[in-house]
């Protein structure tokens, strides 16, 4: 199988070593951005590096060549309006090349040396579980604004992108107690989150903005437990 291994790659490339320098760069410039072409080329090297045989080049190839068609169409046709809805149409097409790509050269690639398949699937997952699914998070709940509290203390003490960094901590300790057989452990998770964010949400008297948080911690939540269901089985 080399759909994980691809799939790892992408996931590395396209969220984890894609600063957001680079993207504000490929939107602003779009075909004019050298950071579209490094980009291009780290997911071609990437994609070469996961796959660890020189004969099976032409598919990191093709991965590169197609992500940049992806990439570019992308970047041409999105607007402000329309952002949300073409991350989901890139990172789609891009799971679909590395989907065919696998069923058609199926099932050549075997890397039981380093890892197996277990192992790459439980990667895979926590991979996903962190940058990944923050900005999927993000990009779901993009349609509601949060009421913005001026001189509040929810807001003036709170640490920069400490959302962000929350939400990849609960998680992942989520998977983990899926994965143990320990799903008492999810309930404490959420008892906790509950006493120490929503407290102060309460405080702030700030019901929309309430909401907005509780919408993110569901889909946090709700991301990890299948994550780790799909892993059990």
């Amino acid at each position: 199988m080399i759909f994980i291994p691809l799939i790892l790659a992408h996931l590395l490339g396209d969220f984890i070593l894609q600063p957001n320098s680079w993207v504000a760069d490929k939107e602003k410039k779009k075909g004019g951005s050298i950071y579209l072409y490094l980009h291009i080329l780290l997911h071609t090297i990437l994609a070469f590096v996961f796959l660890w045989d020189r004969n099976l080049w032409w598919i990191a190839l093709i991965i590169g060549i197609t992500h940049f068609l992806i990439d570019c169409a992308k970047l041409q046709f999105q607007n402000s309006k329309t952002k949300r809805t073409w991350f989901f149409i890139d990172q789609i097409a891009h799971v679909l090349v590395i989907a065919a790509l696998s069923i058609f050269y199926f099932p050549y690639f075997r890397w039981d040396d380093l890892f197996n398949p277990r192992t790459l699937q439980l990667i895979t997952a926590l991979v996903f579980l962190t940058v990944p699914s923050s900005i999927l998070i993000k990009t779901v709940i993009s349609i509601w604004t949060p009421v913005t509290i001026e001189h509040s203390k929810l807001q003036t003490e709170s640490l920069v992108n400490a959302g962000k960094y929350i939400g990849i901590l609960e998680r992942l300790l989520v998977f983990v107690f899926i994965l143990v057989d320990h799903w008492e452990g999810v309930g404490f998770m959420i008892a906790a989150k509950s006493v120490f964010r929503f407290s102060d949400l309460a405080e702030a008297k700030q019901r929309k903005l309430t909401e907005y948080v509780l919408i993110g911690t569901l889909l946090s939540f709700g991301i990890a437990v299948l994550t780790g269901i799909l892993i059990k089985i």
